[in-house]
């Protein structure tokens, strides 16, 4: 066995690393050492980076070390039969869990996509939302192998993280993402993947502050919002265009008003309400069925998992109705909301267009999702207890729906109380004197 390791530089997605070669007996060993600190030269060649090298990246002298370890660490776990059992690196075993999460446990594209995010390699542009992810996870742990990894070293990448001014939210998400992967390995049974323990174990959460009081609008700002909508006060280019766009602008602008009327009143999140089609109606009984969400544009199941049915009041049945009387796509499974083609709705788009016209009217900054926190603060504030409006909401944990509880009017409960002082009162008997 040669070890004495040669090193090569390889690129992926026009970035350089190391490699470690060496030979055993008749057969070739590679191992990735980890990104390289070097740059385009003449020649198409990578040369030396200028400047002092950064944690996680090898210049050639830390590649030669490494590269030693990685031998070494290769020779101790050969075993007597010559056999060698190449154990996973992190990225390896994140790379098997995420298959795992998509084809075996059927994860939602959402949550693929965020985790995706999360475990993006250093320097690639994989954006969500304004941010860019930064590779974090990958550049400590990414070339590591995953047996190696020790709780010591996971604090430390999330101490990081903290002293960078992550929020203990967002700390905490990719430290349970770590814990996953790493739960992935231990819960395996043989294999290159297997790990005999989770060095995340012990590891706390960060505290994260409470969240504040949830905001939501008045019914009247629901309907003044609806109003702006289907008067087309959001449009820059009012007007323009034939008879047949006008039409087809009027039309989605009716909609659009509908659209935030029903999440306002039946507290659909917005992937369950671009789903909904008319056979979910129960115009008799006056409920909805939800049974179905749209993510990344891809239709599954709820969020919760599982069917709800959700009253319907007047006010929803009311823009139900109106959507009812449309030209086209209003059979069994038709689509609800949809575009001119009877397809999904593009929720991202109908996210700029209400925000638009929330701005153009002067309403408060709330978000598309805060029509569902309107539903529930308005249902709690009128006495309706949080048992039925967790049922309504789809919400897995009574103490999701109570935060709802500070909707209702101090003055409520505090008539509520005098009402059982009162009572109290009466049925005591008097002191004697």
């Amino acid at each position: 066995m040669t070890t004495t390791p040669t090193l090569v530089i390889r690129s992926h997605n026009g970035k350089p690393y190391y490699e470690a070669k060496f030979r055993d007996a008749e057969r070739q060993v590679m191992r990735r050492i980890g990104p390289a600190w070097l740059e385009p030269g003449p020649g198409r060649v990578w040369v030396p980076r200028k400047g002092r090298v950064p944690e996680g990246y090898f210049d050639e002298r830390r590649a030669h070390v490494r590269a030693a370890e990685l031998v070494s660490a290769y020779v101790a776990e050969k075993p007597k039969s010559g056999r060698v059992v190449q154990r996973a690196t992190f990225r390896e075993l994140a790379a098997d869990y995420m298959r795992w999460l998509e084809t075996d446990y059927g994860a939602k594209p959402t949550t693929l996509r965020d985790h995706s995010y999360k475990l993006a390699e250093p320097g690639t542009s994989h954006r969500r939302g304004a941010g860019v992810a930064q590779g974090r996870i990958m550049r400590e742990l990414g070339d590591r192998l995953a047996a190696d990894i020790t709780g010591e070293d996971v604090r430390r990448l999330l101490s990081s993280m903290t002293a960078s001014g992550m929020s203990a939210r967002n700390v905490n998400k990719h430290r349970n993402l770590i814990a996953a992967i790493f739960n992935h390995g231990a819960r395996r049974a043989t294999g290159r993947f297997k790990l005999e323990a989770n060095p995340t174990v012990g590891i706390e959460l960060r505290r994260e502050p409470k969240p504040a009081p949830l905001l939501y609008f008045s019914p009247e700002e629901i309907e003044a919002l609806a109003r702006a909508l289907e008067t087309g006060v959001h449009r820059t280019r009012v007007g323009d265009g034939d008879a047949a766009e006008l039409e087809r602008r009027a039309g989605q602008d009716a909609q659009d008003a509908e659209a935030v009327r029903l999440s306002a009143y039946t507290g659909l999140r917005r992937g369950e309400l671009v789903a909904l089609r008319w056979k979910d109606i129960d115009w008799t009984g006056a409920k909805l069925t939800v049974s179905r969400a749209l993510s990344l544009g891809v239709e599954g199941s709820p969020k919760s998992g599982s069917f709800r049915d959700v009253p319907l009041s007047d006010q929803a049945l009311a823009a139900l109705e109106r959507l009812s009387h449309r030209r086209d796509f209003t059979g069994p499974d038709d689509l609800v909301l949809c575009n001119a083609y009877g397809r999904h709705l593009d929720a991202t788009a109908l996210g700029r267009r209400y925000n638009r016209a929330r701005d153009a009217i002067g309403l408060r900054p709330l978000r598309w999702h805060d029509l569902r926190h309107t539903f529930g603060s308005l249902l709690v504030a009128a006495g309706i207890d949080t048992v039925t409006v967790k049922a309504a909401m789809g919400h897995e944990r009574i103490t999701t729906t109570e935060r709802y509880l500070h909707a209702r009017p101090a003055t409520q409960q505090a008539a509520a109380f005098t009402a059982a002082f009162a009572a109290q009162s009466a049925s005591q008997p008097a002191l004697a004197h």
